[in-house]
């Protein structure tokens, strides 16, 4: 994949994933959109946006324990200024969880007042889990639910129809197969979901990828990457995200015949400890600055 080119991937089954969160809508009272703390942008779908339209919503920032916590905190003060609520989360550690039915309660009050007003004092609560494609959305909803299993694999695109849990009394999720947008129009976008393995790797050349992937972090992260890759006093800011990588191949000893370095093997290591958090807490994208400041 040349720099020029953008990641693109949107498959047959996205397309119906769309019709059904459509027509699945009118079912529930609210909307928990999972998002990846590390990448609050790129991770949130727009097409869910126009689809979501006016139903209450909550936003909940998964692996949140691989993401720098003051961004993390930063991004939850900017979503609730936006008048959404949020909150960290990581499914692998259950942290956070606790938050999540309260959460939707609060979002939901002046209608439960309402049905409690009607006499329905029982009426069962319905929440969408949207996302895009290996962001949490099983892992979720198998932690809430204690029983019902939902599809779980590390791999894009896994669940593929929508699928009822109840995971607390008169409380019920329903599951939704991931879904990415036609196409990225911003080439980073594309690259950070590529980055965090929400885009399959079969579909993007790693070496540039890893190459990419160290470029970003040598902006705003090059003390974790040279700690992690005992690079000692190099200075990363002179060095395009390729010698970077060669520097890495280098200090693990990875060469292949003739002394020459095994960039490919470094950038798979170098995909799959930042996708680890190997390298320390990152976030990707920084949230915006309060308004006036």
């Amino acid at each position: 994949m040349s720099e020029a080119q953008s990641i693109q991937w949107f498959p047959g089954h996205m397309t119906r994933t769309k019709r059904q969160i459509e027509k699945s809508l009118k079912l529930v009272d609210a909307v928990a959109e999972i998002i990846d703390a590390r990448i609050p942008v790129s991770s949130r779908n727009p097409v869910l946006d126009k689809l979501i339209q006016s139903k209450p919503r909550v936003i909940l920032m998964n692996k949140c324990d691989m993401a720098d916590p003051a961004q993390t905190a930063r991004w939850i003060a900017y979503y609730k200024a936006q008048g959404i609520p949020a909150i960290a989360i990581d499914c692998k550690t259950n942290k956070g969880l606790n938050g999540f039915i309260p959460l939707v309660k609060e979002v939901l009050k002046d209608r439960i007042a309402a049905w409690q007003a009607k006499g329905m004092v029982c009426r069962q609560i319905r929440v969408m889990v949207v996302g895009i494609p290996n962001v949490g959305k099983s892992s979720l909803i198998n932690r809430l639910s204690k029983g019902g299993k939902a599809n779980v694999e590390d791999r894009p695109g896994v669940t593929r129809s929508n699928q009822w849990f109840s995971i607390a009394k008169g409380f019920e999720l329903l599951d939704t197969p991931g879904v990415l947008w036609p196409k990225f129009e911003d080439k980073e976008v594309g690259e950070h979901l590529a980055f965090t393995g929400a885009v399959k790797d079969e579909v993007v050349d790693t070496e540039h990828l890893a190459s990419r992937l160290l470029e970003v972090l040598r902006d705003r992260y090059a003390d974790a990457v040279k700690q992690r890759y005992k690079l000692g006093d190099i200075d990363l800011s002179e060095l395009k995200g390729y010698e970077i990588l060669e520097w890495i191949g280098k200090k693990r000893g990875m060469l292949i015949s003739g002394g020459e370095i095994d960039t490919e093997r470094a950038s798979i290591a170098v995909l799959d400890e930042f996708r680890g958090a190997k390298m320390g807490r990152i976030t990707l994208e920084a949230a915006p600055a309060p308004a006036g400041k």
